[in-house]
Order: C-alpha cells, then structure tokens, then sequence
C-alpha cells in the first residue's frame, strides 16, 4: 500500500508498505497463530482448533477499517480483533473458536504485533545505512587531498579537507548504528502476560507457552512480561532520533555546502529531484531536506514515547495507548533520514576547484592563526597577535592578501624568512592532523560487521 499524500514527506515506499493497516493486522493475526499452536504442543488446546485458528488468521479475511473504529471505541486493537476472529474460526469451526485468544489479554496481542513490524523494520533500516557508511568511506578515501575551509560558527576558519569531514559524519552514523542495534537487540521480544502479567489463566504452562511462542516469532524471551515498562523500547526511540540528529548534521552540512555562493557540493540530479516549480536553473538539496525534516520532526515523538513511560501498576492508562503512532512515526522518519542520506551519498558531487577558489578567496586571512604562532615562537605571543591582527586589518581594507601586508612588516620578513611567507597560504602546509584523524575515524568502533556491544 503506498503511503498517504499527507505521509510522503515523512515515510519511504517499504517502511509505508511495513506500517500499512493489513501488514499490522497480520503481525497481530501472527500472535494469535503463534499463541494456538504453542498451546495445542502443549496439549491445553485441541491441535484441530490450533488449525482452524490458523485458517482463519488472514488479514483479507478482516474489514481494517471496521477493526480501526471498534479499537476507538475499546481502547485497544486486541479487543476487536480477538472478537472477529472468533467469529472467523466460529464460522468454519464452532467448537475450536472457544480456544482463541486463549489465556492471553489485548496488550499482548498489541505489543507482539509491534514488534513483530520492528523486526521487519530492521533489515530495511540496515540495508540503507550499509549503503550509506559503503558510500560515505568512498568519498573519504576520494577526498582525503581535498582540501576545503573550516568553518566554525559559520565563519571561516584553517583549512580542513573533505575527506576529514566525510569520515566525522561517517564515524558518527557508525557509533549510532551500533547504538541502534544493540536497542533493537534488546526490544524485540515476545509480550506475553496474560490479564495482570502473572499468566496465571495458563497454570505452571504459562512459560513454557511464552518460549513455544517466542522461537516460533523469531522474537527474544524476557524474563517477564513488560506490560508498563517500557524502557527497552524507550531505548530503541531514543536510539533512532539520535542517529536521526546524526543524519541530520550531515544534512545540513551538505545543504550549506550547496548554497549558491559557496557551491562546493552538489546532491545527485535525478528524473523529478531537486528542481523548482518556477525557476528552471534550481538544483536544490532535497535529501537534506527531507533528512532536515525528519531531524526536525523526530525529537518531539521522542519526547512524547518517554513522557509516556510513567505508567500506573501493571496496565497504564493513555501512555501506552500513545505508543504506536509515535513509534511507527519514529521508524518510518529515522528510516526516510538513512535512505535520503544514502542516495546522496551515493552520488553527492564534490567541486574541488571551488572549495580552493574559496580558500583563496579570503584573502588569506585563514591563515591569521598559522602566522601568529610561527611568529610567537621568535617573538612571542603577545606581540605576535597584535602584528598578525594589524596586518589582518590592513588585508582586508586594501583588498590584498595577509601574506603581502605581513612580508611588507621588516619585523615579521626578518622573523620567518622568504620561504615561511611563500608557503604562509598553501592549504596543504597547514593541516596538522587531518590525515590521521581521517585514518581512525575510518577504522573506529562500529565499522560494518561489526558486533554489537554489550551495555
């Protein structure tokens, strides 16, 4: 099912499709299988009711948006829902239809079926930040010469290179991924508690029904139900909106790197990207954007998942009923950041001679910082931060370069020589670390295949 219009600044096509009315009803329709046929191998219900369960657990067989307007009405989905497919089974087979939904309770089935979409949200998450870290390591070895301005507090500042500034946002994507799948790790488990989380309606099976379920889910066994804690899946939120800021950093970076009259980089065109409604020339950064939006949009359903965590005894009241529009908004708009990213990434255009010509383009006031510490170590500190920032004045007032002004003061010629002035404003003679820096980013802690830490 495609997305909604209102959705589609908001969702990819696959996380749309996860999120759509049938594949969650199926999650849930999942659990109601799983539940019957762990507990025909346990013998407490009949193996032939565990099969007319399973026949009738179909999402085409149910009216979605009935189901959506009885869930208004009760409070859950797994009332309803327990409801209709009881009637399904009773159609086909009277006596099995005694045997659904049995010993389980509403939340059981909600709180499964979410967790069976993330389990699906997963791979689709993984595969694009694959793509993304694959094609952010390719530019940083493609760019590890480039060198471009620093800009701190958007102004100019030494020059850094691109490769350096590929391999920050690269690292940081690693360190929240490896964040994300250690939160997805812990939250995808069964929910399973019966009426108060006791299991109490199943006698001394209750576990043994639980695990049975659990292997045949592909989901993790807790060690008790978590009905109102919701700290694991809390940490799964948290987890995405700050890789969803991560991304957005990157965003911004690259949209600022677009900007007319810096033009040092440029998202890949493309049938329908990037164009204007009105001015045919435009080339604008729509991944940014979106990834922006997503950024923009994230914290907020964050903040309302952890106000909702304060929920009363064992069942909460409106906190866990907040749960699974913000959740699934988290998930789809964290997963529209990766998969923008990515594709910009993937064919992100670098204007080399341009990010020189705006280097150059300064005057050579950049270098300020590199002549006065050459200066300091002959003349020291103080007097060389006052002949550095006279001459820095005195660069921009006449329109000519710091390193002409500085080789016109007898004092500083005589401090640093010919050579010094000569090389005072080659960018390449003025990177310190960067390389290196480069280097253990690229090889930092959460390089893909790696294995999820332990917190």
């Amino acid at each position: 099912m495609p997305a909604r219009l209102i959705d589609t600044l908001a969702t990819t096509g696959p996380l749309a499709d996860l999120f759509a009315d049938d594949s969650l009803l199926q999650a849930m329709l999942d659990f109601e299988v799983a539940l019957a046929r762990a507990e025909a191998r346990l013998g407490i219900v009949p193996a032939d009711a565990a099969d007319a369960i399973r026949a009738a657990a179909k999402a085409g067989n149910f009216d979605a948006a009935a189901l959506a307007r009885q869930t208004l009405r009760g409070g859950t989905p797994g009332i309803p829902l327990a409801k209709a497919l009881t009637a399904k089974v009773r159609a086909a087979n009277a006596e099995a239809a005694r045997w659904v939904h049995w010993g389980a309770t509403s939340q059981d089935v909600a709180d499964t079926g979410l967790m069976l979409l993330l389990k699906r949200a997963q791979p689709i998450l993984t595969a694009d930040l694959s793509r993304l870290e694959a094609a952010l390591e390719r530019l940083s070895d493609q760019h590890r010469n480039t060198v471009m301005l620093g800009r701190t507090l958007l102004q100019a500042a030494p020059p850094v290179t691109f490769g350096l500034k590929a391999a920050g946002w690269l690292a940081a994507i690693r360190r929240s991924r490896l964040w994300l799948e250690d939160a997805f790790q812990d939250a995808l488990i069964l929910q399973f508690g019966g009426a108060s989380g006791t299991l109490a309606a199943l006698g001394e099976k209750g576990f043994e029904v639980g695990r049975a379920m659990a292997k045949e889910l592909g989901l993790g066994f807790p060690d008790a139900p978590w009905h109102a804690h919701r700290d694991r899946l809390a940490s799964l939120v948290a987890a995405c909106g700050v890789l969803t800021g991560t991304l957005g950093k990157m965003a911004r970076d690259i949209s600022l790197l677009m900007q007319s009259e810096v033009g040092e980089a440029a998202e890949p065109e493309g049938e329908g990207r990037g164009g204007s409604s009105t001015m045919p020339q435009k080339r604008n950064p729509i991944a940014s954007a979106l990834t922006l939006a997503a950024a923009n949009r994230v914290p907020g359903l964050v903040a309302a998942f952890l106000a909702g965590m304060v929920q009363e005894h064992e069942r909460g009241v409106g906190g866990w009923q907040a749960e699974w529009p913000t959740v699934a908004g988290v998930i789809q708009s964290t997963g529209l950041a990766i998969a923008s990213m990515a594709e910009a990434a993937e064919g992100l255009e670098i204007d080399a001679e341009q990010m020189r010509a705006n280097i150059e383009a300064t005057g050579g006031s950049v270098f300020a910082e590199k002549a006065a510490m050459l200066l300091a170590a002959k003349l020291g500190r103080d007097a060389a931060l006052e002949l550095v920032g006279e001459a820095a004045r005195r660069s921009e007032e006449e329109g000519r370069t710091l390193k002409e002004v500085l080789g016109e003061i007898p004092e500083v010629a005589r401090a640093l020589g010919s050579r010094a002035l000569r090389d005072l404003e080659t960018p390449e003679k003025y990177l310190g670390a960067a390389e290196e820096l480069r280097k253990r980013l690229l090889v930092s802690e959460g390089r893909e295949g790696s294995k999820p830490r332990k917190r």
